[in-house]
């Protein structure tokens, strides 16, 4: 049988005889790499690179039926906390012989049904970051495509949640410790499970350490609405706020500062995420994050159910998280 193609390329019985091993192992190594031994994989591709043998995407949908893409939706590409997601899912991919769509679904329910139904056709399966869906469309999503979810838990779909509550129980501990009593927690988008998990937390932390705690309103994670709710923060007469994040924690030291607060001799400040805390001043006190680790997890878990490698439906992996205290917390001020 010719190893060449009309055209003198390689086949992939080429790159096979290269390797002394099966066509169909060669297959697998690109298609399904977890099915073999990490040295085996690396070797077949080292090789089929030599070679200059690429995969065609066209005849392999057409043989397996499958396109060998991924998609990954996020709510928000500018927020620091997913590019880091990004590019593990898209290692991890291509690591499992996929290529990844990425989908930006600017905090919209609406716009992130629209793209799921038109990637739904293009590509093999989902990983679903911080949906804004109700529970009902995301079944009904997952029902039509495999998916794997980022910090969204919902019974039945293989999930990856960075699990928060170690790590803010520790930030309302840390203030009282400080001698704060009353402090705020400043919500981040009302559709996010991490805000409301972040907010469930902060209310019980704070009640079982005899803290006053003021609950915001809501508001979409950025920069500039951490700034603008700086006055609403002060009027509450507290002396610490947790944020739902770093980046409206950022908006939040930079508010203070213009009004002559100082960080953290008079007001003291906590994040979550550790994705600016060594770009603030002072630098911030913040929740650590796992954004990277979900990431790579969730590919995990997609690509062994496509390659029926054993990803049960209802699997829930928790990834923990821990307070790392910086420079924007300290003593409560003397009234």
């Amino acid at each position: 049988m010719a190893r060449r193609t009309a055209d003198g390329s390689p086949t992939m019985a080429t790159v096979a005889a290269e390797a002394g091993v099966s066509r169909a192992t060669v297959s697998r190594a690109f298609s399904q790499p977890h099915r073999l031994r990490p040295e085996t994989v690396e070797r077949i591709r080292e090789i089929a690179g030599r070679l200059g043998y690429a995969v065609n995407p066209a005849a392999k949908a057409l043989s397996t039926g499958r396109s060998g893409t991924l998609a990954l939706m996020v709510p928000d590409v500018a927020n620091p906390f997913f590019p880091p997601m990004i590019k593990a899912v898209e290692r991890r991919a291509d690591q499992a012989g996929y290529a990844v769509f990425l989908g930006h679904t600017d905090e919209s329910p609406a716009r992130e049904d629209l793209l799921l139904n038109r990637f739904a056709q293009q590509v093999d399966g989902f990983v679903i970051a911080s949906s804004r869906l109700t529970e009902a469309a995301i079944r009904a999503h997952a029902e039509r495509s495999p998916a794997v979810l980022v910090n969204r838990d919902v019974a039945g779909i293989p999930r990856v949640l960075i699990d928060t509550t170690r790590g803010v129980t520790q930030a309302v501990e840390h203030l009282a410790a400080l001698g704060h009593r009353r402090i705020a927690y400043l919500p981040g988008p009302s559709r996010s499970w991490s805000n409301s998990e972040r907010r469930r937390t902060v209310k019980r932390a704070g009640v079982r350490a005899g803290l006053s705690v003021t609950m915001l309103p809501g508001r979409r994670s950025s920069y500039e609405s951490g700034r603008q709710a700086v006055p609403a923060i002060l009027a509450t007469g507290v002396t610490a706020v947790i944020a739902f994040d770093d980046l409206l924690a950022h908006g939040v030291l930079t508010g203070l500062a213009e009004r002559g607060v100082v960080v953290p001799l008079d007001f003291s400040v906590v994040g979550c995420d550790d994705v600016l805390a060594a770009q603030t001043h002072p630098s911030l006190t913040t929740v650590s994050s796992r954004a990277a680790e979900a990431g790579a997890a969730a590919v995990e878990l997609l690509a062994n159910r496509l390659g029926d490698g054993g990803t049960a439906a209802d699997d829930r992996l928790l990834l923990d998280t821990s307070l790392v205290v910086r420079a924007s917390t300290a003593a409560a001020p003397v009234c």
